[in-house]
């Protein structure tokens, strides 16, 4: 179980069951040839890195699997998974581990 505390707000956030909070990696602004991109061409990106982790999904005799992932790693997940919200500037994804795609090295 790991517990993520921004330091600006002294929020404590611990997500249930098998739920992860990860914070979304910036888009990209610039192309690979270096056009400046405008915030309306912008796609959302798809990684990001896991601040905290549940204790897992309750199973049926009562004890909890643990979750792939832990605290760090850094993760690849549809554009459109999760439910966002913010904590003082920073945006934040709560979902379920399961729409994590892959943990990337």
């Amino acid at each position: 179980m790991a517990t993520a505390t921004k330091s600006k707000s002294k929020l404590k956030l611990q997500p249930l069951g098998d739920r992860v909070v990860v914070e979304r990696e910036e888009a990209e602004t610039t192309t690979a040839g270096g056009i400046v991109l405008p915030d309306s061409a912008k796609d959302r990106p798809s990684r990001g890195v896991v601040v905290s982790i549940g204790d897992g999904r309750l199973l049926d005799d009562g004890s909890r699997s643990g979750l792939q992932v832990k605290v760090g790693d850094r993760v690849i997940f549809n554009s459109y998974s999760g439910e966002a919200f913010k904590v003082g500037d920073d945006e934040l994804l709560l979902m379920r581990e399961d729409e994590i795609l892959a943990i990337l090295d």
